[in-house]
């Protein structure tokens, strides 16, 4: 039996398609690269916005017309969150939510056999410490958590995750204890908001954190997204977390809108102010910390007044990373109830926000221009060369370099998106 697993969207979700490909080896099923070898083909879908929708709904209806003969298994976020859209896009498809993923074995038979499988709904499997098919050999990738608290009024993606669960601390730090063991050189705790780790199990993500970087050996620990909200709370002991050299110095942490009146009609519990505050904790004290923010253009009540402050203020944040979405309904929210603003203005916005993130990133990265940075090199470039990362997790394309290894580089050259460097 031979199936091909193609993934859609974040970390979490190339970690289900690790667990599942894991699952399946562990079966004596052959993971294919190809779908033309497989008997079976498994979409991980996400739905987090129109774009990616669009792109999964298109991927769908290419492998069915390409391979009419194949059997088809959907799993991801959008079985929970868009059923209707599956039935009418692949009526003879096989179907596993995010919860079900330890069923995939079961279903992939199912399907094979012609029975049209559709496994739904939550439960409380733990996902830690399942066997994973690591799509990089040096890179773990460890759910910490699934669901989160928030009540955000565009977001969908909490319909399929659910209420937070925290995974234990235990299984956590064994599986972790494993890919170092396994010559990971980096590992990566990921959540739909890792900050949110053990709210309601009384454990906290700065103790887990202190507890991984406890494990011996040379490795990185790279921390998920956090959401503003669930930090307020235990930002000085995360910081101090952070402060681990094997943490690497780069916070995730979604603003969304640089408008209270936005952020509030978003459900998203924080303030600018709020945001603000623990952006200047992290930078008194890492002063060479790396941000990443998020900020979706086009809210239905963000007017150009609310638009200003959202430029104002990555103005004045400089973040070293910002992902730009353009607002579009997503089924089921809060927000689906209002009426979209003009697509040409949300176009315009989006564009005069991206000419701002180029021209912060290309001034940040060239600050680091002749310096020497220890760099993990963890894959090969598309184009050629050796893709590395810096401590504060920025890109660095160097010529030649073992795969695993950490080198000492020299910086000659400086992009809004990646380094150029040089060995030392």
């Amino acid at each position: 039996m031979n199936v091909y697993i193609e993934t859609f969207g974040c970390t979490f979700n190339q970690a289900d398609s690790q667990i599942m490909a894991g699952l399946l080896h562990e079966n004596g099923v052959k993971l294919v690269n190809n779908p033309q070898e497989a008997d079976a083909i498994i979409i991980n879908t996400c739905y987090v916005k129109h774009p990616t929708e669009q792109k999964v709904i298109n991927r769908i209806q290419s492998l069915q017309v390409k391979f009419p003969d194949k059997k088809l298994l959907i799993t991801g976020c959008m079985v929970e969150i868009d059923p209707d859209k599956i039935r009418k896009t692949a009526p003879n498809a096989g179907w596993i939510s995010p919860h079900q993923i330890t069923s995939t074995v079961q279903a992939v038979k199912s399907i094979l056999k012609g029975e049209n499988v559709k496994l739904t709904g939550s439960n409380n499997s733990i996902k830690t410490g399942l066997p994973k098919i690591r799509s990089n050999p040096f890179i773990h990738i460890i759910q910490i958590c699934e669901g989160c608290n928030g009540v955000c009024s565009y977001c969908c993606t909490r319909f399929a995750r659910g209420k937070l669960q925290s995974y234990p601390s235990e299984l956590i730090y064994s599986e972790a204890i494993e890919s170092i063991n396994d010559g990971c050189a980096e590992i990566q705790l990921t959540a739909q908001d890792t900050a949110a780790y053990g709210k309601e199990t009384g454990e906290s993500l700065s103790s887990l954190i202190n507890k991984i970087t406890n494990v011996e050996g040379d490795f990185r620990v790279r921390i998920g997204m956090m959401h503003p909200k669930s930090m307020m709370n235990d930002a000085d002991n995360i910081i101090n977390s952070f402060m681990n050299q094997k943490v690497y110095k780069s916070i995730h942490i979604p603003i969304q809108s640089g408008n209270d009146n936005v952020l509030a009609d978003m459900n998203r519990g924080h303030t600018v102010e709020d945001f603000k505050e623990i952006i200047t904790k992290f930078r008194q004290s890492i002063p060479d910390i790396s941000i990443a923010t998020d900020v979706i253009v086009g809210y239905p009540t963000e007017n150009n007044e609310a638009f200003n402050d959202t430029l104002k203020l990555i103005s004045e944040l400089k973040p070293d990373f910002l992902h730009i979405s353009k607002y579009h309904h997503r089924p089921g929210t809060l927000a689906s109830q209002l009426d979209e603003i003009e697509h040409k203005n949300m176009k315009e916005r989006s564009k005069k926000l991206n000419n701002l993130k180029i021209e912060i990133a290309l001034q940040n990265n060239k600050k680091m221009m002749n310096t020497i940075q220890k760099v993990l090199i963890t894959g090969k470039g598309s184009k050629g060369g050796y893709i590395g990362r810096t401590n504060t997790y920025k890109t660095i394309v160097i010529e030649d370099a073992p795969l695993g290894s950490f080198v000492n580089v020299k910086i000659f050259d400086a992009k809004s998106t990646y380094l150029k460097g040089k060995i030392i």
